[in-house]
């Protein structure tokens, strides 16, 4: 009897022990499986996440076949010479050429044309050509009968004559005239400021206040993006009632708080309707930085970026001023600008300041990662306008 008892109890304790082997084998299983589940959906989503990667821009993949030849001479926008013009485009593979009254004077349109797509066709990347025609007194292809039967008229006249209506009609014959040529981008609208008949910016200007010129700059902006025609604010941060910085060296000393409440109004509406490009002037804006011209002052450049947000080309004003020539002495502006920010040079010794910033980019003055993201905002303003296909 105890025998069988005995037997008995084995019996169980071996199928309790066998049952226990089993769970924990399911268990197991189970465990398992949940692994492999959860490591399937990591795979899934790592391989999710890596189809996320965003392609390249276009401007990408131009800057990655681009030598360092070609990065810098994208950064330049130089005058026009009078001789070699398309073989000195091709040969420094220059961002784009600036236009001016001498371009124009004594010729047709077709031969205008000509000489334009002559450079364009020199060019492996297609080429801003821009002029001034702000209207008024700063005018370079109205002005020739070929062109058009009078001038264009400034912005004054043309409010005072048929307001806001009458402008845009103008931007829009005005886009449409310099498109037909083969020019793609207007050094305009002028977002200065000035009430004051005895300004140097005055005639220039809007003549109205600051939310008017806001308005003004806004609409300008709309019609010729609407032409595709590029167009440039300037000259950041606002010239006031300052001496012309074609002859002179300026210092502004008009504090702060005015540019905010005033002088930033038009370039801000200018930003926010998509203005691709703004031209930074050479005043001394004292209460931004005292020891620099504003185009090579890297406090107005982020200013301009970070306050005003604007994502866009930032252009010099002509390198060649006095206004930043008596400031600088023998070191280069060209260097300068670039390493304060400026993403393109408005150069007329631009052999000069070519060589000057290939060699500053040897030696680490510049970096070559910088100098890319200055190619990639003309390459990608280009592309927007249509200019690169």
């Amino acid at each position: 009897m105890k025998k069988k008892i005995l037997m008995s109890l084995v019996f169980i304790m071996a199928m309790a022990v066998l049952i226990a082997c089993k769970s924990k084998t399911k268990e197991n299983s189970v465990n398992n499986s949940k692994i492999s589940d959860e490591t399937k959906i990591i795979d899934e989503k790592k391989q999710t996440e890596e189809k996320k990667v965003p392609e390249k821009t276009k401007e990408e993949e131009i800057l990655e076949n681009m030598s360092l030849d070609e990065k810098i001479g994208q950064i330049f926008i130089a005058r026009c010479p009078d001789k070699n013009a398309t073989a000195l485009a091709k040969k420094y593979n220059l961002g784009g050429y600036i236009l001016f009254g001498r371009d124009f004077k004594g010729k047709t349109k077709n031969s205008v044309i000509k000489n334009i797509q002559e450079c364009q066709n020199a060019s492996k990347l297609a080429m801003f050509i821009a002029v001034d025609e702000e209207g008024g007194t700063v005018n370079r292809v109205s002005t020739n009968k070929n062109f058009r039967k009078y001038p264009f008229a400034s912005p004054q006249y043309l409010y005072k004559h048929g307001g806001m209506e009458r402008i845009k009609k103008d931007t829009k014959e005005k886009s449409n005239l310099l498109k037909s040529i083969g020019i793609n981008l207007n050094f305009a609208p002028v977002a200065d400021i000035s009430t004051n008949k005895n300004d140097f910016i005055y005639k220039r200007s809007f003549a109205k206040s600051p939310k008017e010129t806001a308005e003004y700059v806004k609409s300008v902006v709309n019609v010729m993006n609407e032409a595709r025609m590029g167009s440039v604010l300037k000259h950041f941060p606002g010239y006031g009632n300052n001496k012309d910085t074609h002859t002179n060296l300026v210092r502004d000393k008009r504090p702060m708080a005015k540019f905010e409440k005033e002088d930033f109004l038009p370039f801000k509406a200018g930003i926010e309707a998509k203005a691709p490009v703004v031209l930074v002037s050479h005043n001394i804006v004292e209460s931004m930085d005292k020891s620099a011209p504003a185009s090579i002052s890297p406090a107005v450049h982020k200013i301009l970026r970070e306050k005003l947000g604007f994502d866009g080309v930032i252009i010099t004003d002509d390198l060649a001023m006095q206004g930043v020539k008596k400031f600088v002495g023998k070191k280069n502006a060209a260097v300068l600008a670039i390493k304060s920010g400026a993403d393109m040079l408005c150069s007329t010794d631009f052999l000069n300041d070519i060589s000057a910033v290939k060699k500053a980019v040897a030696n680490g003055e510049i970096k070559e990662n910088d100098l890319d993201e200055h190619v990639l905002r003309v390459l990608r303003a280009k592309i927007n306008l249509g200019i690169i296909k």
